[in-house]
């Protein structure tokens, strides 16, 4: 239910309440934009799926902050990045922008990352450092909240 609630209508619904999904002239002029619009559209949402799985199958929880994971997740793309969870729903934000030639949703997305980023550093990182205690600190220290690392980080499994 969460998985329909969160990404689905931050990625989903709201932007195409923003544009009909109606496809206007390519940024720049650009048609490739297009094409690199599906490719972050598809990347993004496998990132989300696979993030989501990963926190209900090994981490026996969800995202959602009424029912956390029980263990820390930091294995497939959490050995690459804290938040693939967001930067899925970001790509698929940025993919939508460039596939439909939308600057209201390219700044759309910039107004997600800000609430996404203020979210992580005020809110998640102290609760999993709470929770997790060390071996969060470990992670935190060794994997980008944002931009991934170009080898997994081999700390976790």
């Amino acid at each position: 239910m969460f998985f329909w609630l969160a990404p689905g209508v931050v990625a989903g619904l709201v932007p195409y309440l923003l544009t009909g999904w109606q496809l206007e002239g390519p940024f720049l002029g650009i048609r490739a934009g297009r094409f690199v619009g599906v490719l972050l559209l598809i990347a993004g949402a496998a990132t989300v799926l696979d993030s989501f799985a990963r926190f209900a199958l090994q981490g026996r929880g969800t995202p959602a902050p009424v029912v956390p994971t029980e263990t820390l997740v930091a294995s497939g793309l959490y050995r690459f990045v804290r938040n693939p969870m967001y930067v899925g729903v970001l790509a698929a934000l940025a993919g939508q922008a460039l596939l439909f030639g939308s600057p209201v949703l390219l700044a759309y997305g910039g107004i997600i990352w800000f609430a996404f980023d203020t979210f992580v550093a005020g809110y998640e990182e102290p609760t999993l450092a709470r929770q997790f205690g060390d071996s969060y600190q470990e992670y935190h220290r060794n994997v980008p909240r944002w931009l991934p690392r170009l080898r997994p980080w081999r700390g976790g499994k």
